[in-house]
């Protein structure tokens, strides 16, 4: 952590608990990834936009 005129800054993180791994942090083609899960995740997360427009009609 790092204050700084009233502001504190988190300027580094560790745990050994952490879920967060370097190696998986990528939207490359990977054994974690799969690049189809987004095509559901567009369409789902687009389906509020649509409903939003049609209830403004």
């Amino acid at each position: 952590m790092k204050l700084y005129k009233g502001n504190c800054i988190v300027v580094g993180r560790k745990s050994p608990y952490s879920l967060y791994s370097e190696s998986f942090a990528t939207f490359e083609k990977d054994q974690v990834y799969n690049q189809k899960d987004a095509i559901g995740f567009i369409k789902l997360n687009g389906l509020r936009l649509i409903i939003q427009k049609m209830l403004k009609k």
